[in-house]
C-alpha cells in the first residue's frame, strides 16, 4: 500500500505543533458525552488521536489561508489550524462548546450557528475544515452546498468521517446514537460531486504497525476491546488503559489504497 502524498506540516509526534498554551487547567473541560472527542482523557486517547491525525496531516493545506472550521467541537483542532493559518473562524451549534472555545483557545474566532446555514458571506474563506461532523447532520447535501457557497473559487473543503463499512458493519443504521447517516467512500464522493465539488483526493485512516500489534494482543480488535469495556461499565484493566493512553497520531497511517477497509475517510475537495 502506498502512502498518500499529503503535506506533513508538523513534526511533533503528538500532532499538536502550533497549538496555543491555553490549556493550563484554568478552563473547565467539556464533558465527554460520546458526541465528540476531547483531549486529556486516558481512556479516550485512541479516539482522540484517530480524530487528530486528519488535522495533523492536512495542516499544510491551511497554511497562510483564511479557514473556517464548520463544527469545531472542543476546539483543539481549530487551535492547531490557528498556528499556521492567517485567520481561523469556528462555527458550532452548541452554545456551551462555543463559550468553551472562546475561553480556552482565544486565537480562534467563534460563532454560534447552524451548519446548514453558515453565518458567513459568500466566497469569504479559502479552506473549510469539517472533521468527524458530517455524519451527525440531517441534511448533509445542504451543508455541502453551504461549504461551496462560502469558499472562494479554487478553495478547498477538507472533510473526514467514519467509514460506514467498518464503523457500523452490516447495519442500516449507525451504531453511534449521535450519528444520523454514515457514508462509505463512494457515497461521500457522490455527495461532494452533487454539491458542485471536484474530489481531488480520497484517502483512508488505517492502523499502523503498532496498532495492528495491539489488535493481535487484545484478541483481534483493539477497538472492540475498548468498546466492550465501555459498554459494560466495567473498570478497565491497567494494561488496556496503558495501551490506549500511549497511542499517538504516528500509530495511524493515511493511504489511498484499500479505501473500503479504512477506519475513517478523508477527502480533499475543490470548488471549481
Amino acid at each position: 500500500m502506498s502512502e498518500a502524498v499529503i503535506p506533513a506540516a508538523v513534526d511533533d509526534p503528538t500532532g499538536r505543533s502550533g497549538a496555543s498554551d491555553a490549556t493550563d487547567g484554568t478552563v473547565e473541560p467539556l464533558p465527554l458525552t460520546g458526541e465528540r472527542t476531547v483531549p486529556g482523557i486516558a481512556e479516550e486517547n485512541y479516539w482522540f488521536r484517530r480524530h487528530e491525525i486528519a488535522y495533523a496531516r492536512l495542516l499544510g493545506h491551511c497554511a497562510g489561508k483564511t479557514v473556517l472550521e464548520a463544527g469545531s467541537g472542543e476546539g483543539y483542532g481549530a487551535d492547531m489550524i490557528a498556528g499556521v493559518a492567517t485567520k481561523v473562524t469556528g462555527v458550532d451549534y452548541d452554545a456551551g462548546a462555543v463559550e468553551h472555545v472562546r475561553a480556552r483557545y482565544p486565537r480562534v474566532e467563534m460563532i454560534q450557528g447552524n451548519l446548514a446555514a453558515l453565518p458567513l458571506d459568500d466566497a469569504s474563506v479559502d479552506v473549510v475544515v469539517n472533521f468527524q461532523v458530517i455524519e451527525h447532520l440531517w441534511d448533509q447535501g445542504q451543508f455541502l452546498l453551504e461549504c461551496l457557497r462560502v469558499l472562494r473559487p479554487g478553495g478547498k473543503l477538507l472533510i473526514s468521517t467514519p467509514n460506514r463499512i467498518t464503523f457500523s458493519p452490516g447495519r442500516d443504521t449507525p451504531l453511534n446514537p449521535f450519528h444520523t447517516r454514515e457514508l462509505n467512500a463512494a457515497e461521500l464522493t457522490e455527495l461532494l460531486v452533487e454539491a458542485g465539488f471536484e474530489v481531488a483526493e480520497m484517502i483512508g485512516v488505517h492502523h499502523g504497525p503498532g496498532l495492528r500489534a495491539l489488535d493481535a494482543k487484545h484478541g483481534g480488535s483493539f477497538i472492540d476491546a475498548q468498546i466492550e469495556r465501555a459498554l459494560a461499565g466495567e473498570p478497565w484493566p491497567a494494561e488496556l488503559t496503558a495501551d490506549v493512553a500511549a497511542v499517538t497520531i504516528d500509530d495511524f497511517v493515511l493511504i489511498a489504497d484499500d479505501i473500503d477497509a479504512s477506519l475513517d475517510l478523508v477527502a480533499i475537495a475543490v470548488k471549481p
